[in-house]
């Protein structure tokens, strides 16, 4: 069989790619559902992207790759698509934006788009072998039966390696090894922390804005979730994109209240009642009792000097963990690294040394920040791809 184009991987940036990249087009995949990733994102309601997105929301080893696809494709670009199919969507915190109804929805619109431009959606597709001589050869195993496909241009939007339960697998990187293409570390992004020693667990389903920052990166305020396991919410999982191995985390507990006023004025007020008491009312009272372990909260409010209380205030305001590990691959939302973006085209996704071969979305060396980035870089780096296809001759 020949196609003009074909597509690894009916994920985002694969469904969106079909999209754009003109006629004859072949996009497959091993699920049995097309954007499987899609349908569980957001809760279930897809961030399909946020209303401030700029190359400072990525990590990549070249921090200026991205700012072209990303330019050339915005989110009011995917905005104007998504109420052009009528589906409602609002805006969270941070200028996240989701579905009101479903993730389906979107998933949906993919397809029809894809459809509508020609292209065909094989599922249940099993990838056996790629190799190139003029063109590229796609081996395939489909219904029991080996296909061969035979395509001018090879787009690979297999994503990377996190939830493999889904079935990820880091193809990608597979394939760009095999023609050549540098593949940079790659590891667990966007996923919670775990510790050994299960300190967390009596303090389980807290939740708490913070101001949280791994030793180097951007701080975060968002919130804190403390689990059987460790510490994740959206605080954490952004972190955890900077965090290496054997460094503490800094999270300020109390980034909005005012510790030093809070207590010297209990210490007037309510000066027979315990530190402890008083902390309860601006954290969640478990939180305190855990806290008890670590700092020393004994005594009443007016045996509480100026400078015992300073340094509360500080050692709440950095707090100090360290955390063994992260939950790994298997609970992460994205995959940190991938195809060295210094091998590719940042206008166009294309293989600077292989014509016709082009990476796109998760595959390749740019990491979003949580909050609608990634799906954004998979419809800007699809986009991307896609319309340089269509304008080949």
């Amino acid at each position: 069989m020949k196609v003009r184009t074909l597509i690894l991987g009916a994920g985002a940036a694969g469904l969106f790619c079909a999209a754009h990249a003109g006629r004859d087009v072949l996009v497959v995949d091993h699920a049995k559902r097309a954007g499987e990733k899609i349908r569980i994102s957001g809760g279930g309601r897809c961030n399909f992207t946020n209303m401030d997105v700029s190359a400072k929301n990525f990590l990549s080893q070249n921090i200026h790759f991205c700012k072209s696809a990303l330019a050339r494709y915005t989110p009011w670009d995917f905005i104007g698509l998504v109420s052009a199919y009528g589906i409602d969507w609002h805006e969270k915190t941070l200028g996240q934006l989701f579905c009101d109804n479903s993730a389906k929805d979107i998933v949906n619109m993919l397809v029809t788009e894809a459809e509508k431009a020609g292209a065909k959606l094989w599922l249940e597709t099993e990838i056996v072998e790629v190799r190139r001589i003029d063109r590229f050869i796609v081996s395939l195993r489909r219904n029991g039966k080996d296909i061969t496909v035979e395509a001018d241009h090879l787009v690979v939007a297999t994503g990377g390696k996190s939830i493999p339960k889904m079935g990820a697998t880091g193809l990608a990187y597979q394939i760009a090894e095999q023609f050549g293409l540098a593949v940079t570390d790659t590891r667990a992004a966007l996923v919670p922390f775990t510790f050994s020693d299960s300190r967390f667990a009596e303090v389980s389903g807290i939740a708490l804005p913070v101001l949280a920052r791994a030793a180097t990166g951007p701080a975060f305020a968002e919130a804190l979730l403390c689990t059987h396991r460790g510490l994740s919410g959206p605080a954490m999982l952004q972190v955890s994109s900077y965090w290496t191995s054997g460094e503490a985390v800094d999270i300020d507990l109390i980034p909005t209240i005012d510790l030093t006023e809070t207590l010297r004025k209990a210490r007037s007020t309510d000066p027979r009642k315990s530190v402890t008491t008083i902390l309860a009312r601006v954290l969640p009272s478990r939180l305190v009792d855990h806290l008890t372990a670590e700092f020393d909260l004994s005594g009443n409010c007016a045996e509480w000097s100026d400078g015992r209380i300073e340094n509360l205030r500080l050692a709440l305001s950095h707090w100090q963990v360290k955390p063994t590990g992260t939950e790994g691959y298997r609970t992460a939302e994205v995959t940190l690294g991938g195809v060295d973006t210094d091998g590719l085209s940042s206008t166009t996704m294309e293989a600077k040394t292989v014509d016709g071969l082009y990476f796109i979305g998760e595959s390749v060396d740019v990491t979003g920040w949580l909050g609608g980035y990634n799906f954004q870089w998979a419809w800007a780096s699809a986009h991307a791809a896609g319309t340089a296809i269509a304008n080949r001759a």
